[in-house]
């Protein structure tokens, strides 16, 4: 059993960026923006709408305030602004997922912000907090082995370790700097089998060619990555006919 997640909401104003209503189709749970690194009120409500209708779970997907950048530059936010901030992204969603009928059910850091929990002790504990701030019980989607994970199981929060389908691993585990050569995956077949390799044995190779024992709990396939709506179903079908029952984690 393995749950699909996919980056939703991302766009701006008349900018879209992910093709929102086919990818509420084929995944389980949906890492909405939350206005910081994109998103706005009308896309957020749109996709809770949506999600709701499709049965498909809401997380919240907070980042550093950084819209020009993608939410993807490095930035260095005190812990007590990056926690309110981080309770804000998760409230604002919260108001469009409850007037769908539904609710926030889960927490992703995104982008440059996600990279930094993997390692910063404070940056990751200021995730937290914020999330603590927004609701004492939000289980945390997050890398396998990560600060952020290590902290949220510590402070009483559900864990949940996630894999990428289409990202590259170094052999410690983490994900390749896009930056890097090799970081995406982007050979439709080679995406799919590690989906099925990862849910069934959960192994995925790194750069460099070495197994990585990887236990994931959600599967995640970007959203931005050119024919995304395909690969996603792709990506579900095979696991399914693998065997696989694909639903969300909560």
């Amino acid at each position: 059993m393995i749950d699909l997640n996919a980056d939703l909401g991302e766009g701006f104003g008349r900018w879209r960026l992910t093709d929102d209503e086919q990818l509420l189709s084929v995944v389980t749970s949906a890492n909405v923006a939350c206005g910081f690194h994109a998103g706005d009120p009308v896309t957020m409500r749109r996709v809770c709408d949506l999600a709701a209708e499709r049965g498909v779970r809401i997380g919240a997907q907070v980042s550093y305030r950084d819209l020009a950048g993608f939410g993807r530059r490095t930035m260095d936010v005190p812990p007590d602004e990056l926690a309110a901030e981080v309770a804000y992204q998760i409230g604002a969603l919260e108001v469009f997922a409850r007037a769908a009928g539904t609710r926030v059910s889960y927490v992703k850091p995104h982008g440059a912000l996600y990279n930094r929990v993997v390692h910063d002790a404070e940056q990751a504990g200021a995730v937290i907090a914020g999330v603590l701030l927004a609701d004492k019980g939000l289980p945390v989607l997050g890398l396998p082995g990560s600060r952020l994970l290590e902290l949220a199981e510590g402070a009483g929060l559900p864990a949940v370790p996630e894999a990428f389908a289409d990202r590259a691993y170094t052999e410690e585990g983490t994900l390749v700097p896009r930056g890097q050569e090799g970081a995406l995956v982007t050979d439709p077949e080679a995406v799919v089998a590690r989906s099925v390799t990862l849910a069934r044995a959960g192994v995925v190779a790194s750069l460099s060619g070495t197994p990585l024992a990887i236990r994931a709990r959600s599967l995640c396939v970007h959203g931005d990555t050119p024919g995304a709506v395909d690969l996603a179903r792709r990506v579900r079908e095979r696991l399914e006919a693998s065997g696989v029952r694909v639903e969300a984690f909560v």
